[in-house]
């Protein structure tokens, strides 16, 4: 009978090790998970590879893994084999153990239990690294691309007469093999050392020889290889000195080289050169002479000259030589730093006219003319008044504002939803083309209701309809006039459904047994069955598998709501898109809708870049791009965040129905496009095919526009002389409507700048003086794509004194002061959950001065959208606040025609301070015609009776005293005509619409 601890079962065997059952288990549990984690892998590549294929860009995917399959594989064994061939190197010179030293004995244990594994230590070693080097060089692949399809610039720079296509596409690789190289001999040498060290080649504590021969000669020819690379080094760095940041006393931001770069540290980097490469001569003479003697004594010469000639020299030619006269030594550098940042931001051929930013005496005494005033006063406020209203079309419907309103008059049910920030678009309509304020209708998840997996995924996959508004026109109780509205939202058969959108962020598996809801019509529910193009088909249970892991969602392998035909999208977001069909663009952070022929599509503009354009200085996207209107969504995707150069080279469409991606070449002289057109072929297509309704929509870029306003407000100047000090810098004010002290954002409006013989969709900013509240340019660019300037940049430079307001002056004025501020402070007051919200602070040109006009919104109490209620405008001294933008610029210059009032109508008599009182109705004058008369008697009650409804807070009957106001004004326009055709002296046409 055998003893209790003989027969006890358990784990392990009699000898302390684990039992068979146990070796079973662990082996059954290694397996299971090893090809868990290859499955998991396959799934995302099969995935991945299954997306591309279903957006028609199975080259990207088959591009970007072969590239990063080579660079792997190549760069991997490279690490691997130099690595191992070190170590194996190593233990086949170790000398004989016969005569061991006391250190020697103490790693004789180490080198026993080491035996038997010896072959696996060496393999195991070398694939780590050569995986780790392996996977570094492959995330490298876009530097291969860009180096191995170069194409040249055509321009050379200035210090060392090199296309700038080696700084951009070769350097930057060279780089990195260089920097590759180092790891591959440090590692080298380290593992050399170690087993050098282990099996007795090379010793550290034990008196005599440190080193045998052969160690020595191993070891010094490592070294020398380390020391060779050093030397090349050196030789590269003397043209990263070209791409290299750094700083002036007088700037903080500076590219290129210096007078102490060219005149020092590019002749130290010289001589370093051939001082490494003497160096690393004698480190491999170590092979014969077998003595560390003149190697160390080269080396140590090296690291005493790299100090004093890299180091001290520069800084002792900087302290003594360049300091005390830096604004003559450094000009030459100053003025190769402008030249190419401005040609590296597309700056180059920027038009700036100097601009008084004062009106002129003749128009600043129109506003003040009342009934005595002179025939030249009144031609002036005549003329005036008509440039005002033709110079630009001012937005009354701020997309910033207005998407509660959007939401609240339009969304139709709680799961559809509108962007926080609307587009802007143009209608080109029959005539000119009208700005308009665009918003999709797009699913809101939060909204489904009773959520669950079929009704998130299946069900409620898509939005509905395009819903767009006049720019410039608001109706008369202060909403948006909508151009394009209600459910559904077209009968011409045009596709109005919304698969891919902004805010679609979520899978949907559509096209299956499951019908998919669309919208409600009289209380009756519609539904529909996706058919697009777009979707990977779910048909194989392979790929449900390979989707049940990718997404971590069992229930697509089994559920029976997936049939034969169901297919999945995802990556629905315009911007996710580009930016995985064409993973070498950075992409504008605004995409727009926009409908062409009977398809919504959405407009993507991408950017192409590169941090290492010589002597152009560098800016940092998603600093440059953020404003007060920037958040998460509307952020740029940038593939890399620091850059110096930038062109909008690609303008892409993303159908919004069935995800159809369509690059197009926009830039035709881009050469970093050619070059990634030459790596990705057929992915781009030329800018020829664009169509001409596309193009009739297409417009400059905003985050473009951004990061050229950054540059413009230091590389305005053009000559050293005014760069140098930074007396000339400007800054881009802060939102003055916004409380975060963000950046203004840009905005579009059709505008006529000076100079100009009509109106030209435009995009535009202002800069205020460094630090200061005076207005020192306005910068606009021509926006629309189809005209012959497209992408021309005009300032209007304004003088430093007399200062002249910027925005936040103009905003203190509207809220604080002059005349506008007391209806406003009515409007604060109008009720205890009244509040008051600015639109976009429009500045115009005009006549010498600057027009300022901001729409002012209130959201009544018990509502949670904003109306627009009236308008500030300011022109010079001049301020005003009036229910329509027409009755304001009519208040600021005289109505239109220049007339005066007629006895007993109302005037504008100037206030004390200097600004003119608002007539009440700001109509044209009566004269003996009795239409005219009652029309503007009307008028007059209408608005007096809703300045009493605002005080009271009684917003239906102040809606109802605007539609009235509406419709006198209207009256009294068709009167005025006749009035002036019968000779009736003072009779003025008044606008037929608001805003």
């Amino acid at each position: 009978m055998p003893d209790r601890g003989e027969g006890a079962a358990g784990p392990s065997g009699r000898d302390g090790r684990p039992s068979r059952r146990v070796i079973a288990l662990l082996i059954v549990f290694g397996v299971l998970a090893v090809l868990m984690i290859g499955f998991a892998m396959f799934a995302g590549l099969w995935t991945e590879w299954l997306w591309y294929r279903s957006v028609h860009y199975p080259s990207v995917f088959s591009t970007m893994a072969w590239t990063k399959i080579g660079l792997f594989l190549g760069f991997g064994l490279l690490m691997a084999g130099s690595v191992g061939s070190s170590m194996y190197l190593a233990h086949r010179l170790r000398p004989p153990l016969s005569a061991m030293s006391s250190e020697q004995r103490n790693l004789d244990r180490y080198r026993m239990g080491l035996a038997p594994y010896k072959a696996w230590v060496l393999l195991g070693i070398s694939a780590l690294v050569g995986i780790i080097a392996g996977g570094s060089a492959a995330a490298r692949w876009r530097l291969w691309l860009l180096m191995a399809h170069a194409t040249p610039f055509h321009t050379k720079d200035p210090q060392f007469h090199k296309d700038i296509s080696f700084y951009t596409f070769d350097l930057p690789f060279y780089r990195f093999l260089l920097s590759f190289g180092f790891a591959v001999v440090i590692l080298s040498l380290i593992a050399a050392a170690v087993v050098h060290y282990l099996y007795g080649g090379l010793q550290i504590t034990s008196p005599g020889a440190r080193a045998t021969s052969a160690a020595t000669g191993h070891l010094a020819v490592l070294l020398g290889l380390f020391v060779s690379l050093k030397a090349v080094a050196y030789w590269l760095d003397r043209y990263s000195l070209a791409v290299r940041s750094s700083g002036l006393r007088t700037t903080d931001s500076w590219t290129g080289l210096r007078y102490v770069d060219a005149n020092a540290y590019l002749p130290a980097k010289t001589i370093l050169f051939f001082i490494a490469a003497i160096c690393a001569l004698l480190f491999f003479t170590s092979l014969w002479r077998r003595t560390w003697s003149l190697p160390t004594i080269g080396f140590g010469l090296m690291v005493l000259s790299a100090i004093l000639i890299g180091g001290l020299y520069p800084a002792i030619v900087q302290k003594f030589h360049v300091l005390p006269h830096e604004a003559a030594k450094e000009a030459p550098y100053i003025q190769k730093n402008i030249d190419a940042t401005r040609a590296a931001y597309g700056l180059a051929k920027t038009d700036v006219t100097a601009y008084p930013g004062k009106p002129s005496a003749t128009a600043a005494a129109a506003p003040a003319a009342g009934p005595s005033a002179t025939g030249t006063a009144v031609a002036a406020g005549s003329t005036l008044r008509a440039d005002a209203g033709s110079s630009a079309s001012l937005g009354m419907l701020d997309p910033n504002v207005v998407s509660p309103t959007f939401q609240h008059f339009q969304r139709g049910s709680d799961y559809y939803q509108f962007p926080s920030t609307l587009d802007v678009d143009r209608d080109p309509g029959s005539g000119e083309p009208q700005d308009t304020v665009v918003g999709l209708r797009e699913l809101n998840v939060k909204g489904i209701p009773k959520s669950n997996w079929i009704n998130d995924h299946f069900t409620y996959t898509h939005g509905y309809g395009v819903v767009a508004a006049k720019g410039t026109e608001v109706t008369q109780d202060g909403g948006p006039d909508f151009t394009a509205q209600g459910l559904p939202a077209a009968a011409d058969g045009s596709q109005q459904r919304i698969y891919f959108g902004e805010q679609t962020t979520q899978y949907s598996i559509v096209g299956g047994p499951t019908p998919e809801f669309d919208y409600t019509d009289k209380g009756r529910e519609k539904t529909t069955s996706y058919d697009g193009k777009d979707g990977v088909s779910l048909r194989s249970p392979l790929t449900r598998a390979a989707y049940a892991v990718s997404f971590g969602e069992p229930k697509i392998l089994s559920s029976s709501a997936i049939g034969k035909d169901s297919k999945i999208l995802y990556n629905r977001t315009p911007k996710q898109r580009v930016a995985a069909v064409a993973p070498w663009l950075t992409i504008d952070g605004d995409p727009y809708p926009t409908v062409i022929g009977k398809k919504v599509v959405w407009v993507v503009d991408a950017y192409t870049t590169s941090n290492d354009y010589p002597y152009a200085s560098r800016t940092t996207l998603g600093d440059t791009t953020a404003d007060s209107q920037t958040d998460s969504q509307r952020s740029v995707v940038a593939r890399q965040d620091q850059v110096n150069y930038i062109r909008n080279s690609v303008k892409a469409t993303v159908d919004a129905y069935d995800g159809t991606v369509t690059l197009y070449q926009w830039d035709t002289q881009d050469p970093v496009l050619k070059t990634w057109m030459k790596a990705f072929p057929h992915t781009v297509r030329p800018k020829a095919d664009i169509p001409a309704d596309l193009l009739a929509h297409l417009r400059y870029p905003e985050d473009l526009f951004k990061v050229q306003r950054g540059m413009l407000a230091t590389y305005h100047v053009t000559k050293a002389a005014d760069f140098s000090g930074g007396k000339q810098a400007w800054t881009v004010p802060d939102d003055p409507a916004a409380k975060a002290g963000k950046a203004v954002p840009p905005y579009y409006m059709s505008l006529r700048m000076p100079g100009r013989t009509a109106k030209d969709f435009s995009l535009t900013s202002t800069f205020t003086a460094g630090g200061q509240k005076g207005l020192s340019a306005f910068m606009a660019v021509d926006a629309d794509a189809s005209g012959d300037d497209y992408g021309t940049i005009r300032l209007l430079q304004l003088p430093a004194t007399p200062a002249v307001d910027g925005p936040a002056s103009a905003q203190a004025r509207i809220t604080a002061g002059g005349g506008s501020a007391p209806r406003i402070n009515d409007l604060k007051r109008a009720g205890p959950d009244a509040t008051v919200e600015y639109g976009n602070l429009l500045t115009v040109p005009l006549d010498g001065g600057l027009l300022y006009v901001e729409p002012v919104y209130v959201r009544r109490t018990g509502v949670d959208y904003p109306m627009l209620t009236g308008v500030a405008a300011i022109y010079g001294d001049d301020i005003t606040y009036q229910p329509t933008l027409s009755l304001a610029l009519d208040h600021l210059f005289g109505a239109s025609g220049g007339s005066t009032p007629a006895a007993g109508q109302p005037t504008a008599a100037p206030s004390a301070s200097g600004s003119r009182k608002a007539p009440p109705a700001g109509t044209p004058s009566a004269s003996g015609d009795p239409g005219l008369q009652q029309a503007l008697a009307d008028a007059q009650k209408a608005y007096d009776d809703g300045q009493v409804a605002m005080k009271k807070s009684d917003w239906d009957a102040y809606g109802d005293a605007q539609r009235r106001l509406g419709n006198a004004l209207k009256r009294a326009q068709a009167a005025a005509p006749a009035a002036r055709g019968s000779g009736t002296p003072g009779a003025s046409q008044t606008p037929a619409k608001k805003g």
